[in-house]
């Protein structure tokens, strides 16, 4: 009715401008005269005005007539208890224990490397072989005399035992075959040092010194070895979660740029705050059956840090304030078919994940809340619930 009303008042407008002067927008703009061409605007403006006034007077005498006029049309949804998981995301990046350099603790020349880079390796297999510098004769003219002071240290003790021969005699044959053996064991362990073994069991990701070169003890760097299995993400997390964040909780990991997510727990979270950025330590381990994980890699890492299983959830758009800095929602009461009246809660607000935010206080299981046009509604006023 209104909108008839309007359109009919406009075609009026138009037809008393035309009738009054005939062709006389036409003729003032073909005079190309900026006075006349601002009297008729003038004077259009002024009959806009008084049109305008004339549509409002209308509009509020419908409003008058017809009370459904003005009811607003809104959309509502029921609260219900539901879990509730909040994560906190946080930046992570990938690393290993397993992730090391092999330095050679022997000098001489690199005689033999028995691997290649991408080769899977077992703990104690031996990797490299470096010129002894003559150790290994050594040691067996060392064994030979060995064996001699073994020898005779038993002889002596068979002696010993049957009362024949001193005791100093008995001592300096146990004491000389000790010192042999000791000997013999020192320069084995010194000889094992020219074999290169793998510490751990991994793969060989880079073999940086070749065959024939000189190598020094602790200096010159071999070969890198990593170890893909047993990875984990380390992250710094805010100290005023340290009593949220702790060992075994649930932790989602997305790697970007494998576009994959894994499930994992944190593993360890650490106990001392970083006094620089008032941090501390959390490790959360990830399972890398297929090792497309790699150290260095940079991960997003969300930590569930908060559960309710009965929480009721509602979306930050329909919440309001107060001038007293209050939050609040509307719910419809005396509901009657699709007609019902809003009504004014205050809330108490908790945490928030993506668009929806957890109500603590306020609201109970079953309040139907105004969703669309909730911000257009008044206290107690009459509204009109649309069908969905």
């Amino acid at each position: 009715m209104k909108k008839v009303i309007i359109a009919t008042l406009i075609a009026l407008f138009v037809v008393s401008c035309g009738s009054d002067k005939p062709g006389s927008i036409e003729d003032v703009l073909a005079t190309n005269n900026l006075q006349q061409i601002r009297t008729l605007k003038g004077e259009l403006d002024t009959k806009q005005q008084e049109l305008s006034t004339q549509i409002r007077q209308l509009e509020d005498k419908i409003a008058e007539l017809d009370p459904e006029e003005k009811v607003p049309l809104v959309t509502t949804f029921q609260a219900r208890e539901e879990a509730f998981n909040h994560f906190l995301e946080l930046q992570g990046s990938v690393s290993t224990d397993q992730n090391i350099v092999i330095f050679p603790e022997y000098n001489g020349i690199l005689t033999r490397v028995y691997v290649k880079e991408g080769q899977r390796v077992s703990k104690g297999q031996t990797l490299a072989k470096i010129d002894d510098g003559g150790l290994s004769q050594q040691l067996s003219q060392l064994q030979i005399q060995a064996d001699l002071a073994k020898t005779t240290f038993e002889r002596q003790e068979r002696l010993w035992k049957e009362k024949i021969g001193s005791e100093i005699q008995y001592l300096q044959a146990k004491s000389s075959y000790e010192a042999q053996a000791r000997a013999v064991d020192q320069l084995r362990q010194q000889l094992a040092k020219t074999l290169v073994r793998a510490p751990f069991s991994g793969t060989i990701d880079d073999v940086i010194t070749d065959q024939g070169s000189v190598v020094a003890a602790g200096q010159s760097q071999l070969f890198r070895i990593v170890n893909l299995d047993n990875m984990y993400i380390e992250t710094d997390v805010p100290e005023r979660y340290i009593a949220d964040v702790t060992r075994n909780k649930t932790v989602k990991v997305e790697f970007p740029i494998l576009g994959k997510e894994v499930d994992a727990k944190v593993r360890q979270a650490g106990n001392f705050i970083n006094p620089a950025n008032r941090t501390f330590k959390v490790e959360v381990a990830v399972p890398n059956k297929s090792q497309a994980i790699k150290p260095n890699m940079t991960a997003r890492v969300r930590i569930n840090d908060y559960t309710n299983n009965k929480a009721i959830l509602i979306p930050q758009s329909i919440i309001s304030e107060n001038a007293e800095g209050n939050q609040y929602i509307y719910t419809v009461i005396d509901k009657a078919d699709n007609k019902a009246k809003a009504q004014r809660v205050i809330i108490e607000t908790g945490k928030t994940q993506d668009d929806y935010i957890e109500v603590l206080k306020g609201l109970k299981n079953g309040d139907e809340i105004i969703k669309e046009g909730a911000r257009s509604v008044k206290n107690q006023q009459s509204v009109k619930i649309a069908s969905l």
